[in-house]
């Protein structure tokens, strides 16, 4: 979920609104079939990932709308980095 929401949030310079940012992540995760736990959870999930992001600095909020900021970038190419094996 999360890194759906950043790939949202970093595809342009737009800002969106929530409802315009939860379709494009709801038709992310039906397309990769990740999307369970019906619509109106996922909506919940989002909006507390999303507001997580705007806790930590990585999105900010503006009225109703919503954009990524440069550590939002920053933290998702670490995120992209795979974890070590633990043996």
């Amino acid at each position: 979920m999360t890194e759906e929401l950043v790939a949202a949030l970093l595809k342009g310079s737009d800002t969106f609104e929530f409802k315009h940012l939860f379709e494009i992540v709801h038709e992310r995760l039906r397309a990769r079939n990740a999307a369970s736990g019906g619509e109106e959870m996922l909506r919940l999930r989002a909006y507390e990932k999303l507001q997580n992001l705007v806790s930590r600095g990585m999105v900010k909020k503006s009225g109703r709308k919503y954009s990524g900021l440069a550590p939002l970038a920053k933290a998702s190419t670490a995120a992209d980095v795979p974890p070590l094996a633990v043996r």
